[in-house]
């Protein structure tokens, strides 16, 4: 047609370097592959509510805002009427012992207690002291606080503290302690084949059976749950 010239479109001419043949890649023309990466899961642990189903010995729960430890437990399911749980607590403040029964099913709170490893380092007047070897801080119970854990306390020995909302409520001893025998009635020696026992004191005061082998000055393995001596160290 007059008048009209004739458009002519350019050719794309791809730039040299991405004709160079790669041997990694053969194909020049192919779009680089895109890595999407996704978060990882989180690695806290998740909570999950607790039911009065779930009480068991040892668990710390909080009721009426205190925390409590359940001593003993039972699950009754009566003829008639609904199931319960008989429970009974002891506070970690106060120390006393309670029975209280829960309905089964219904809600518990878990107590927020932590745990955390300090020395007992020494006895100052009426409290034992413990102290954060990172940090140097101490940390003190008092006697009634205490109680009979005191017979397998050593100096140097390390304990689990229980922090509730930042105060020490109690602790915890090492399942098994070596102590020395400092006492023991040398005219009980007997028939050791007979696998007689005899008392001794150990170097805390404390008095446990042992068997007749055992003698003044050697070190022997105690169950601090049950105050049975368990070997020779």
């Amino acid at each position: 047609m007059a008048g009209i010239s004739a458009f002519k479109c350019p050719r794309f001419r791809p730039p040299t370097s991405a004709l160079a043949f790669n041997s990694s890649n053969p194909n020049p023309f192919r779009l680089p592959q895109l890595r999407i990466s996704f978060p990882r899961r989180s690695t806290f642990p998740r909570v999950y509510a607790l039911t009065s189903n779930d009480i068991k010995v040892g668990l710390n729960i909080e009721v009426d805002g205190s925390p409590w430890k359940v001593i003993e437990f039972l699950h009754v399911k009566p003829g008639k009427g609904a199931a319960f749980v008989r429970t009974t607590l002891r506070n970690f403040l106060t120390g006393n012992s309670v029975e209280k029964t829960f309905r089964a099913g219904s809600k518990i709170e878990v107590a927020d207690i932590n745990k955390e490893t300090k020395q007992y380092t020494y006895k100052d007047g009426a409290q034992y002291v413990f102290m954060d070897l990172n940090t140097y801080e101490e940390y003190r119970l008092n006697e009634a606080d205490v109680g009979d854990k005191s017979k397998w306390l050593k100096e140097g020995m390390d304990c689990n503290l229980l922090f509730w909302n930042g105060k020490v409520i109690d602790f915890e001893l090492p399942i098994t302690v070596k102590l020395k025998v400092v006492e023991v009635d040398p005219g009980l020696r007997g028939d050791t084949a007979q696998g007689g026992s005899k008392p001794a004191t150990l170097d805390t005061g404390a008095v446990v059976s042992v068997p007749l082998f055992v003698d003044i000055g050697q070190e022997i393995m105690v169950d601090t749950r049950t105050g049975q001596y368990m070997s020779r160290a």
